[in-house]
């Protein structure tokens, strides 16, 4: 397959507080961190073959003005090769952008939004720390089609302090009336280093127990599914494979893909690297000729192989036992036949047309399912 470019734009006009994804929330450096990161593109040409995806996320790459987004992807198509037919895709927070914005971006080349919407909720939002508010999730998303847009999906975020199932149900029946190519629905969880964490240790909040969580994951698949969406990733839909995230993908399955920007993350072989967790470290390195890389590890064929258990276990496709073992040199029938029969009699996975793979209540259990 080939390989997915990741551009990283560590800027925030706020953090949400349940976010640990790397972001500065001063915009003062947007134009030093292009000219480092057009920089850094240089430094990786030739290396990689054609890429068929390009993912701009953050951060809220929308802070951008469209004519450094068209720079951006003017650099990116002189540093490398990309296939006619590439996915290009670009993270939009509502509220940052408006018509003519959308417009104009449809122009650059970007083919495929995704808007953090995270609920259509006021008090939900807010709870998050969301900027935006439902009716202006609602405006972006109707500007969106109006743009020309037909590739659009939107994240949704459930197991939110004092969010009941009827409150989740409305919600997904909400998205649903725009019809989206695809849905990504996450349950909240606590990342360290975060105000929901501290929040949730000083013991302020307190998360759905487990069973609750087990609920909404249940029927958020069903719902979506009754609807026409494959649930074809544990937090994943597509209105149809076509509208699946192909660069996502290459993240599930070990295809290569080049991260660039503060703390991006690459793959290469056998190789993994990641940038400096920091912007102003970027810049610095990168104006010294240096490539912004924190560090790197090689992984073993072991590593790749309990990578890809715990990865095809989280995907409706699952894992093909042939590809795997001439892969692996490792036979998942013989090798786990006990713990896999029990979790065929459990209701977890199952096995046809040589795929093991997750049922429903399985992608639920997707986590423990990869200790097998």
């Amino acid at each position: 397959m080939n390989p997915g470019l990741y551009i990283h734009i560590p800027f925030c006009i706020s953090k949400c507080n349940y976010c640990n994804f790397y972001s500065v929330t001063s915009l003062d450096l947007i134009s030093d961190f292009l000219e480092s990161l057009f920089t850094e593109m240089g430094m990786y040409r030739g290396q990689f073959e054609v890429f068929d995806t390009l993912y701009i996320g953050g951060g809220t790459p929308s802070v951008l003005r469209i004519e450094q987004i068209e720079k951006l992807l003017e650099k990116a198509e002189e540093s490398f090769v990309f296939s006619p037919d590439s996915e290009i895709t670009i993270e939009v927070n509502p509220g940052d952008v408006n018509a003519t914005f959308l417009k104009a971006l449809l122009k650059t080349g970007v083919n495929r939004i995704n808007l953090g919407i995270q609920s259509f909720d006021n008090t939900i939002l807010s709870f998050l720390g969301r900027r935006h508010s439902h009716k202006e999730a609602i405006s972006t998303l109707e500007m969106s089609r109006d743009a020309g847009f037909d590739n659009l999906g939107f994240d949704l975020i459930y197991g939110v302090p004092g969010q009941d199932m009827n409150g989740w149900t409305q919600t997904l029946e909400q998205a649903l009336s725009f019809n989206p190519e695809h849905l990504s629905c996450y349950e909240l969880t606590v990342e360290p280093g975060t105000p929901l964490a501290a929040s949730c240790r000083k013991g302020n909040i307190t998360l759905p127990d487990e069973e609750l969580q087990y609920d909404f994951f249940i029927k958020t698949s069903e719902k979506l599914e009754d609807a026409g969406y494959i649930h074809y990733e544990v937090s994943n839909f597509a209105r149809g494979m076509t509208y699946a995230s192909g660069h996502n993908q290459k993240y599930w399955n070990h295809t290569p893909y080049l991260g660039l920007g503060p703390s991006a993350h690459s793959l290469l072989h056998n190789k993994r690297w990641w940038n400096h967790k920091s912007l102003r470290t970027y810049i610095s390195n990168i104006k010294k000729g240096k490539p912004p890389v924190e560090d790197a590890e090689y992984l073993t064929k072991d590593q790749l192989c309990l990578e890809a258990l715990c990865l095809g276990l989280r995907t409706k496709k699952g894992i093909n036992l042939c590809d795997f073992k001439r892969e692996y040199n490792y036979d998942l029938l013989i090798e786990k036949k006990e713990i896999i029969m029990k979790l065929i009699d459990g209701g977890l996975i199952d096995i046809k047309n040589g795929y093991i793979y997750p049922s429903r209540r399985g992608l639920a259990m997707a986590d423990s399912l990869s200790l097998i």
